[in-house]
């Protein structure tokens, strides 16, 4: 008989090709387009061997994937996630990156547990937690940003009032800031110097940083550009603004950590329970997934648990 790692990897290698085989047609000239500039690029760089690279075998597979992941409509969200989380990745490259562990996932949870039925369970569980890294990043820079808009407000007004122009506030801010902002306005700095203009080259970042409070200062600054008015005297107010919402916001979070810890519990306990049995005696859980009833029971729970966690997160998500 075959062995369960073996039946797991032809499942795995069937799935992948199904998949290619459907959608390969339909991006046939984005591919070609896509290889031929992925040609000229390495023609340019020179190779880096690292540990994939070192690989003949697993650099062409690396390759190949990147190439037609590059054509994909999720490589343009990837990218977008990634830039406003501040990660070092390409969009091909993230993707990549999550089939892999998603393949290694269900490769280790079929020769585990022999089960296809488990290890899809086990995917639909692992599948959101890419999305959930880039998201928890996204919000931690996010917050670090938001801490710094009101002492770059500041910095502005201060550094308007002493001459400066708006464009030498900005280059002040990139050199004397700490990231993530000096990063943010460097790279809005360096597009005005390549030439966009100072609305759009703001607008980009506003885009590109995705934060209310930085929307609301570009709006303010826009305005100004376009009426006229004291611009550090505005900034001045909207600095004071910045510091009393971040204040509320705190006031929030404190009042909410009951709530938002009680969703928590309520999620992890019954994942926590089901493993600790599943250790100390896996014949009295395994009825849950080997029966229709058991099936049933897992469905209904899971439902349960997403309803009543998505409700607790509902309630406690004040809009401020």
């Amino acid at each position: 008989m075959m062995s369960l790692g073996y039946i797991a990897g032809l499942v795995f290698v069937f799935v992948v090709l199904l998949v290619l085989g459907v959608y390969l047609p339909m991006i046939a000239d984005q591919q070609e387009f896509s290889r031929r500039m992925s040609g000229i690029f390495r023609r340019k760089e020179a190779v880096k061997h690292d540990g994939i690279a070192s690989d003949p075998g697993l650099r062409g597979i690396y390759l190949w994937l990147t190439g037609i992941l590059s054509t994909t409509p999720l490589k343009k969200w990837a990218e977008r996630e990634l830039t406003k989380a501040d990660l070092p990745l390409r969009g091909e490259e993230f993707l990549v990156l999550t089939l892999a562990g998603l393949g290694g996932v269900a490769l280790i949870t079929m020769l585990f547990t022999g089960s296809i039925l488990i290890m899809l369970m086990t995917l639909l569980v692992f599948l959101p937690v890419p999305y959930l890294f880039i998201r928890r990043a996204r919000q931690k820079r996010l917050a670090t940003l938001n801490g710094q808009i009101g002492d770059v407000l500041m910095f502005i007004a201060n550094s308007l009032r002493s001459g400066f122009s708006f464009l030498q506030a900005m280059d002040l801010v990139r050199k004397e800031m700490p990231d993530p902002i000096a990063r943010e306005f460097g790279r809005t700095f360096q597009e005005v110097n390549l030439g966009t203009h100072t609305e759009q080259a703001l607008q980009n970042m506003v885009e590109r940083v995705g934060s209310d409070e930085l929307e609301m200062v570009i709006t303010a600054v826009l305005i100004q550009r376009q009426v006229g008015g004291n611009l550090a005297e505005v900034l001045d107010k909207i600095a004071h603004t910045m510091l009393e919402r971040i204040r509320i916001k705190g006031e929030i979070k404190t009042l909410t950590a009951q709530g938002r810890i009680s969703g928590v519990v309520v999620g992890l306990l019954p994942l926590a329970l089901g493993a600790f049995l599943f250790v100390i005696n896996p014949v009295y859980i395994s009825l849950l997934f080997t029966s229709k009833i058991g099936l049933l029971m897992v469905g209904t729970a899971l439902v349960a648990q997403s309803t009543g966690y998505l409700l607790i997160r509902r309630i406690v998500d004040i809009k401020y």
